[in-house]
């Protein structure tokens, strides 16, 4: 297939979902996945969406004040002199190349340009260290890096014979990414790319064991992506903003994929520390027109007096964790919108989500997006059709936007794909209209007494009482019962730990739950997160099994 009908193939498909952005069941039954021997989204879509385009395709404040603006024509050119330069300097197609940078201009041009050459990128953050960085390295076959200047020290304990690029000043025994701009603006690949080449290698967040390392081709992230544009409800000249740490899977999903499939300008707005009001006065300065935030950050803003937007956004989404109903109802009382929820995973796009216009149940994510046919797995007998299950994808019809594999482990992806289904490890209930509401991870719901506990519902439960910033339950040790829930808590400003606030939160604990899911042990603590910010309920499971910390106990307090 020429490029001209790759492209034209993948804008039919986008252009569907646009027409029916509003209307689900039309877009559920109708759409069918763009399939193409041959597509290079940096090649075949943005370079073309791009020619002669003088809107903004980024624009980047910094904490300063200071502004970047590019367009898209400019970002063509520049991830053409990009790619020109990688490829004299010795990347070659199938290379892997670990990109550690900021939310910079250079991290678009390297991901654009990467993929003009077909190396496979491993994207990492910033906030790695050598031992992470080792491992990536080793377990990627890492043959060049790419980073800030002011992480290159890092690599001084990351043997290898790896190339070695700077961006900023120059680093002696790295390659200045400066030469870049000496290059040519036009830029010929050596040939076409092949649908189902390797393009990302992404280290998944770890939180409940060691990261797995999933790989994504040339058309399950940049097409499957599709699914995540429609949940989001971005369109062309849209202006959107998602807060995410590159390196991470969701930083693809919503600041590269899903806007620029759309034609929409990605805003980024990078700080040191959040500040919940210049946030949302740089939203009403850049006119932003959507937003993606995860639950942490949700749960920052509504502590802040919501009402200093004076515009909000059209379209408020969150993703990485289930959001809480209290959280979603301030959101909603104040700028009238509502939060949709989407779930997904590093290992592929948007399965389940609220999309724009349809009716919300509280604590539902949601319905299957197109493409996807999502099946609910009885825990015991393995089959579809469960109430409560796996949340699993039917690969009779392989969606695209699920990822090849776990590389180098067959054995994991075996098991993740066995009987004709892509379990995600996830655990769901599905009501009679086809909406899906998350249980937890099946590795944290846990039983007490043998009743079936789902730590998600008792955190959103806590978050209700206004001395709550944050939970995470687990379960704790029990002679009787074999387990019961413990919370571990981060308080609002303005509390102290304590037995007088313990003793408040077991009340409003005995108030709003039923007495089998109620809290018996609480201790005040910082939640241990991974570099991406999910909660490793791990630790907690082992710092509660060590009995380290003030534990307080319900039946001591009554």
């Amino acid at each position: 297939m020429s490029a001209t009908s790759a492209t034209e193939t993948f804008r039919a498909a986008r252009d569907f979902l646009l027409k029916h952005r509003e209307d689900y069941h039309a877009a559920y039954e109708g759409f069918s996945w763009p399939r193409t021997d041959h597509f290079n989204w940096a090649l075949d879509w943005f370079d073309v969406i791009a020619e002669d385009n003088d809107r903004t395709a980024l624009h980047i404040v910094e904490e300063d004040g200071g502004r970047t603006e590019v367009s898209f024509a400019r970002m063509s050119a520049r991830s053409n002199q990009t790619a020109n330069w990688l490829r004299a300097r010795g990347v070659r197609a199938g290379d892997r190349i670990l990109v550690m940078l900021g939310n910079q201009v250079e991290l678009w041009e390297t991901a654009l340009a990467a993929m003009k050459l077909r190396a496979v990128v491993i994207p990492a953050t910033p906030l790695l260290g050598p031992v992470d960085l080792r491992d990536r390295v080793e377990r990627g076959r890492v043959r060049h890096v790419l980073v800030r200047d002011t992480d290159t020290a890092k690599f001084d304990e990351v043997p290898g014979d790896y190339t070695r690029f700077a961006v900023g000043a120059d680093v002696p025994g790295w390659l200045s990414y400066a030469g870049a701009d000496e290059q040519p603006e036009t830029f010929e690949a050596d040939r076409e790319t092949d649908a189902d080449e390797p393009l990302m290698l992404y280290f998944t967040s770890g939180t409940t064991a060691s990261p797995k390392l999933v790989e994504h081709t040339h058309v399950s992230y940049p097409v499957g992506h599709l699914s995540t544009m429609y949940w989001i409800g971005l369109k062309p000249g849209d202006v959107h903003l998602n807060i995410s740490s590159p390196g991470w899977a969701k930083h693809a999903w919503s600041n590269l994929f899903a806007p620029w499939s759309a034609e929409a300008t990605v805003f980024i707005f990078n700080y040191t520390r959040f500040d919940a009001g210049r946030l949302m006065a740089e939203m009403d300065r850049s006119g932003i027109t959507s937003f993606c935030a995860p639950p942490t950050v949700w749960r920052m803003l509504i502590q802040a007096d919501l009402a200093q937007l004076k515009t909000p956004p059209r379209e408020v989404v969150a993703a990485g964790e289930p959001l809480n109903p209290e959280v979603i109802e301030t959101v909603r009382r104040t700028w009238g919108v509502t939060i949709r929820d989407g779930f997904g995973q590093t290992e592929t796009a948007v399965q389940v989500a609220n999309t724009p216009g349809q009716l919300l149940k509280a604590g539902s994510m949601g319905r299957p997006s197109p493409g996807f046919k999502v099946e609910l797995l009885d825990p015991v007998t393995g089959e579809p059709g469960a109430a409560e299950g796996e949340i699993s994808l039917d690969l009779s019809g392989r969606p695209v936007g699920l990822m090849t594999g776990y590389h180098g482990d067959p054995d994991r992806t075996a098991e993740a794909m066995a009987g004709g289904y892509y379990r995600t490890g996830d655990i769901g209930s599905r009501d009679g209209d086809g909406y899906i509401t998350y249980v937890g991870r099946a590795d944290d719901v846990f039983k007490a007494s043998d009743y079936k506990i789902s730590p998600f519902e008792l955190e959103s439960a806590l978050l209700e009482h206004e001395a709550v910033a944050e939970a995470a339950v687990v379960p704790a040790p029990d002679p009787v019962r074999l387990s019961v829930p413990k919370a571990y808590i981060v308080l609002a400003e303005g509390w102290e730990p304590g037995p007088d606030t313990a003793k408040v939160l077991f009340e409003h604990s005995r108030s709003v739950l039923a007495p089998y899911k109620r809290l018996r042990k609480l201790e005040f603590a910082e939640l241990p997160k991974t570099v991406s910010g999910k909660i490793r309920r791990i630790e907690l499971r082992e710092r509660t099994a060590r009995g380290a910390g003030t534990e307080y106990d319900e039946g001591d307090l009554r």
